[in-house]
């Protein structure tokens, strides 16, 4: 059976609804599943339902394009759809699949849908292993060194450092990178950013408040305004 793509508009203005459902419309396994018109909503929309495919517009209020794209990082691939080119940068940092500027012709939109389709077709032909295999690889002291996920408490951003909590060691590991850049290597739905500094992993949350964590080692972690409002579904296991 063909592959079908779930898609989901996410636009404040009605009128770029209207014109990228008719774009999705003239294919037949592009599915039209959902339209959010705020960045608030489409928060709840993605924690609550599967898509393959969104359309995220940048210029919202409360929650912008690219502040969804910063809450979300493991959302479904992205293509931008809107009227200001200054963002394109921010857009491909957040692994947007491209960046289209309304008014948006119907030949660049089946661009980006084959550029989604490829990436879409390679990241499902990567052999499937289970969190508990997963192992993130960095160079430490000149080596490399894996690191199980399953065993990271959080990590906390120094700068051009990172601070690397193991529950299997007694002091944190010290390693080059930024959490952006560290992000991709730790591609489970078990880890989530809440706060500029902090990445934690949820298996090892002892509580929460729209303010803090506390983690399994008693350590507290704050929780970043813009957040907060993935904490409504966060769910301690």
């Amino acid at each position: 059976m063909a592959l079908t793509y779930r898609c989901l508009i996410i636009d404040d203005e009605s009128p770029a609804h209207k014109a990228l459902a008719s774009h999705i419309s003239k294919f037949d396994d592009l599915e039209h599943s959902g339209s959010a018109f705020s960045g608030m909503e489409a928060v709840k929309m993605l924690n609550e339902n599967a898509y393959d495919i969104i359309f995220l517009d940048i210029n919202m209020p409360v929650i912008s394009g690219v502040e969804l794209m910063e809450l979300q990082p493991k959302r479904p691939l992205t293509i931008v759809t809107t009227a200001y080119s200054d963002f394109a940068l921010s857009a491909y940092q957040n692994d947007a699949i491209d960046y289209l500027l309304k008014p948006i012709s119907f030949e660049k939109f089946s661009k980006a849908i084959e550029k989604a389709k490829t990436y879409y077709s390679g990241k499902n032909a990567k052999k499937e292993i289970s969190t508990c295999e997963k192992v993130l690889s960095q160079r430490i002291n000149g080596q490399m060194t894996d690191t199980l996920l399953s065993d990271i408490i959080y990590i906390e951003s120094l700068g051009n450092y990172m601070k690397l909590y193991n529950k299997k060691l007694k002091s944190p590991m010290i390693i080059y990178g930024s959490l952006a850049s560290i992000s991709s290597e730790i591609d489970s739905t078990d880890f989530l950013q809440v706060h500029r500094s902090f990445i934690v992993n949820t298996r090892e949350i002892s509580s929460v408040t729209y303010k803090s964590l506390t983690m399994s080692n008693n350590e507290i972690i704050p929780v970043g305004r813009k957040y907060q409002i993935l904490l409504d579904n966060l769910i301690i296991r």
